[in-house]
């Protein structure tokens, strides 16, 4: 059995990192997926872990809870990679929210556990998040704004899974007379 504790800080230490290093703003959205089967070592998929979803649930919800900013975790391709989110990102964002309520086995155990976690959780069919956290490769750049900007944390590993970070900004254009202010 995974250590929780430790799953629980790691998560929390590369969520606070990354809300840092990608400056994020109250009211912005983290974008999380996460393979809680990559977690325990196994083959993504192979060994989902509603304790382990808790565990990566508590240190996200902790971390965005301390920056005011939301969080919206990937459901797996049963769920066509939907979102639970806040209702109240929902509303503010204008996303399309749809009638689905995630399980281990559609929609995994990270969205399981998040919809179980969230205040008033829906599920969206898409977003455009202002930094995303992958835990164990689930490929959360669909999710992402452009520019996405890749981000190295000091986190590396959420037990076994390797965790990838990303932060966007907007687009710079017109060319070599423009000026930028970032």
């Amino acid at each position: 059995m995974a250590d929780l504790n430790a799953i629980t800080a790691a998560v929390k230490a590369a969520a606070t990192e990354l809300i840092t290093v990608a400056a994020l703003k109250p009211c912005q959205i983290l974008v999380v997926g996460c393979s809680t089967s990559e977690i325990a070592g196994q083959q993504i998929g192979t060994a989902s872990s509603l304790e382990v979803g808790r565990a990566v649930v508590a240190g996200l919800l902790e971390a965005a809870a301390a920056a005011q900013v939301y969080v919206a975790a990937q459901c797996c391709e049963h769920l066509n990679r939907a979102l639970v989110i806040e209702a109240g990102a929902a509303r503010l964002y204008n996303l399309p929210v749809v009638t689905v309520v995630p399980v281990p086995k559609a929609g995994g155990s990270l969205a399981t556990a998040a919809f179980a976690a969230m205040h008033r959780p829906v599920v969206v069919t898409g977003i455009k998040a202002h930094a995303g956290l992958d835990i164990g490769a689930t490929l959360i750049g669909m999710h992402l704004q452009p520019v996405v900007v890749p981000v190295r944390l000091q986190v590396k590993y959420v037990g076994d899974a390797i965790v990838t970070a990303a932060r966007t900004r907007p687009p710079l254009i017109g060319g070599e007379r423009a000026v930028y202010r970032l």
